[in-house]
């Protein structure tokens, strides 16, 4: 894809973080204009949703995008990617 700024050549990284130290990674993955899928499976639920507000902030300061694929599974994309679900159609007249 062309952008403003050069070839952009689309990546998505699947994390699975296991401590919240690692959520830091998910943030600067986006920044680096790359999709995350973060599964939170393997962390205490308490750490998971610090990881999620974390992770959310930041990629919300970076005028990204969320969306909650699942109960611990979630979705990051930086402002370039379109994020559109089932039934989420644009209609051209």
């Amino acid at each position: 894809m062309e952008t403003p700024f050069g070839t952009w050549f689309h990546e998505v990284v699947v994390m699975t973080p296991g401590r919240f130290e690692e959520a830091v990674d998910a943030v600067l993955a986006v920044q680096q204009f790359k999709t995350v899928v973060l599964h939170l499976s393997a962390m205490a639920p308490e750490e998971a949703q610090r990881t999620i507000d974390f992770v959310s902030g930041g990629v919300f300061a970076l005028d990204g995008q969320s969306e909650r694929l699942g109960d611990t599974v979630f979705l990051f994309a930086p402002a370039l990617v379109t994020i559109s679900r089932d039934g989420d159609q644009e209609h051209e007249d």
